[in-house]
């Protein structure tokens, strides 16, 4: 039967799409295929629905996602009654529940409905459609004790109209109350109670947001300025001198279009990084010249300059009223919502009381899941050393919001800052540190222990303390001094750039011959490991066997249940020559160092991943039809069967994961996405988590 989760509250306000976007994280960490419902809608397309279509990868129909409006919902019950809406209702959750293994249902939202007894309507619905519920009450300008009644009042409510109540949030509390709301709430029910406080960034609207409302012209900006969030908003009427130091991080500056001085001097000041803003918004009709507009572009590229025919109390009085939104168009504050729900919920507690049974399939989105899940458990600090770099800046944005580790950058911190500042991107983290290795103090001692450590290739003091200036060898000896966990590196960075400085300071693990590296290869229903497709060109038999005795065990640590096939173009005894005998070499040398590893030597990769196949032609085998590793005999075979993988069966490659460093080092394709950039991270994470226990 299919598991259903009611996400529902007591009144409009309660800024619930946070707890939406949290518990629907949950559902798709466990189970494959998570429908939607939303039962009442004011217009489609729904801005939720949209989000959660959009970063979960969705294939539902949105015909199929929504009820009834609420006009006809409330024409309905008026005329036929509660009883004969609710049997409508549940009609579209019972289509739904057909096809998906569980259900997230979108309560109604408390806002110009025109239903009686909304409140009544949900849980009645709830109840029918078999769903348990999760109630989420607004604390906004309440004090603990307020706070704390309205939740009970709200659990009392839905269990005494019948509804199974599995958590309660208590959403947007104030910051200064938030621990004795807490403490309050943690008492005074038989559920779990959660509080969240209210987080700026989300109810900030953004520089896009403000255009469309306004009817904004656009005269500067980008995407990624348009995306900024506008934390402020500053109005620009003194003179310069006086006007500069009101200015503040994330501001937008509202000012009258002839203020050239106002416009120029926040914009300079944003290009110095004090403070970064997120933009200009000018009033009464007035725009700024060509000249002046050309030297705005030049000293502050991207960042938005757009202009209203209003004056600015007019302005001013739309502005004030805006609210920051969720939506498939402002992932920043996606990330910022997950993070916060993931600070403050007990995940693990609440995964249990949802009661999904996990999917047997492991699909690519399961997998990332899990990588951010883990490595936040046991946060560790990864440098990452191309801290100027744009698609590094926003993975760490990501990370710190979602709270996967602790990060250090390295490279000049006014430039640093002053890039993030130009790309929006939000820095203000404790668990962030900006490192410049040619002024840090630590540039002293990493040359000394560098040059004692080269010294038998004849390295001076001197010579070192040049090379420790760069940042792949200053971030691989921060690992090494354990100022940092973990390093990725190789956005714009070599692979021989990367690792050599680990092959140098780092080096080999006890116990392994060689450094090697994996690929997760993320298929539709399930995870293998593929290896190695990034550091050796051809390895010899002792090589390939520690390659793959190597990935076995990073397969393991990583919940892959490791079947090894040593690839080959022939399978068994079918084939000979110098290429087969030395996969077939290697096989031996695997079994002989481990004996209980599953692992079939050497095979086609059809037999060993095609029961089909494998049943014609290795009968029997443990690891034939089911292999989850599969080990190449060279890089030629391996890099471009990865790439034919990725490309042609539509497969998520995370990686190369380097394998058999004493401290874990990883490298970036030159081309990552974001989102590889976070994995990477968030496996180096984990691989440290395995080194200090």
């Amino acid at each position: 039967m299919t598991r259903s989760v009611y996400v529902t509250g007591i009144g409009r306000g309660d800024g619930r799409q946070v707890v939406e976007l949290g518990i629907m994280e949950l559902l798709t960490r466990q189970v494959d295929r998570v429908g939607i419902y939303r039962p009442l809608v004011h217009d489609a397309p729904d801005r939720i629905f949209e989000l959660l279509r959009s970063r979960y990868r969705l294939d539902q129909d949105p015909a199929t996602v929504f009820g009834m409006g609420y006009p006809e919902a409330a024409a309905l019950q008026a005329d036929e009654g509660q009883a004969a809406l609710t049997a409508r209702l549940v009609e579209g959750y019972l289509r739904v529940a057909a096809s998906y293994e569980t259900v997230l249902i979108l309560g109604s939202d408390f806002a110009e409905t025109n239903l009686p007894a909304e409140l009544g309507v949900n849980a009645r619905l709830a109840n029918e459609c078999g769903a348990s519920v999760l109630a989420v009450i607004g604390g906004r300008n309440q004090s603990a004790e307020s706070v704390a009644a309205e939740v009970r009042n709200a659990h009392h409510a839905y269990t005494n109209l019948g509804c199974d109540v599995i958590a309660m949030v208590a959403n947007r509390v104030d910051p200064a109350q938030l621990d004795a709301a807490t403490e309050q709430l943690r008492r005074s029910l038989p559920v779990p109670v959660y509080a969240l406080p209210d987080e700026p960034a989300l109810a900030a609207p953004t520089v896009r947001q403000i255009v469309e409302t306004l009817d904004a012209e656009v005269l500067l900006g980008d995407d990624a300025g348009l995306a900024r969030d506008a934390l402020d908003f500053v109005f620009g009427g003194a003179m310069l001198p006086t006007f500069l130091p009101a200015l503040t991080p994330g501001c937008v500056v509202v000012t009258p279009g002839d203020r050239a001085d106002l416009i120029i001097g926040a914009l300079a000041a944003h290009s110095a990084g004090s403070p970064s803003i997120a933009g200009v918004l000018l009033t009464l009709d007035e725009k700024p010249g060509p000249d002046i507009l050309a030297l705005a572009g030049r000293l502050a590229p991207g960042t938005p300059v757009v202009a209203v025919p209003t004056g600015s109390f007019l302005t001013a009085t739309e502005l004030f009223g805006l609210e920051g939104k969720l939506a498939a168009g402002t992932p920043r504050k996606t990330e910022t919502a997950l993070g916060l729900f993931e600070t403050h919920v007990d995940t693990a507690e609440l995964t249990e009381r949802l009661s999904v049974a996990r999917s047997a399939r492991v699909t690519p989105m399961m997998f990332e899941h899990a990588l951010l899940e883990r490595a936040r458990s046991r946060k560790r600090r990864i440098v990452l050393p191309e801290g100027g770099e744009e698609r590094i800046l926003r993975a760490a944005e990501v990370l710190l919001r979602r709270g996967v580790c602790d990060l250090t950058l390295l490279g000049e911190e006014d430039a640093v800052r002053k890039k993030a500042g130009d790309l929006g991107v939000g820095l203000d983290d404790p668990a962030l540190q900006i490192i410049d290795p040619h002024t840090s103090p630590l540039r002293d001692r990493f040359a000394a222990l560098y040059a004692k450590l080269r010294a038998h290739k004849g390295v001076s003091y001197e010579l070192a303390y040049d090379m420790v200036a760069d940042v792949s060898y200053f971030g691989t000896m921060m690992v090494q001094e354990g100022l940092a966990d973990g390093m990725v590196s190789g956005a714009v960075h070599s692979t021989a750039a990367t690792i050599r400085p680990a092959f140098e300071i780092i080096k080999t693990r006890p116990g392994a011959a060689i450094v090697s590296s994996v690929f997760f290869m993320c298929l539709a229903d399930k995870v293998l490991v593929y290896g190695d497709c990034a550091v050796n060109p051809d390895p010899d038999a002792e090589q390939l066997a520690d390659i793959a005795i190597q990935a076995a065990a990073t397969a393991a640590r990583f919940d892959v249940q490791p079947r090894v096939a040593m690839l080959s173009y022939s399978t068994g005894t079918s084939g000979s020559g110098a290429d087969v005998d030395k996969v077939r070499a290697a096989t031996d040398l695997v079994r002989a160092h481990q004996p209980d590893l599953l692992v079939e030597g050497p095979i086609q990769y059809d037999a060993a991943v095609s029961p089909v196949v494998a049943a014609t032609k290795l009968p029997g085998s443990a690891v034939a039809g089911q292999a989850t590793v599969l080990i190449f005999p060279d890089l030629n075979t391996g890099n471009n069967t990865y790439k034919a993988v990725q490309r042609s069966a539509g497969a998520v490659a995370v990686g190369p994961v380097l394998q058999g460093l004493r401290k874990p080092v990883n490298d970036l394709s030159r081309g990552a996405l974001v989102q590889d950039i976070v994995n990477t991270v968030a496996i180096t994470a984990i691989q440290a988590q395995g080194d200090l226990r």
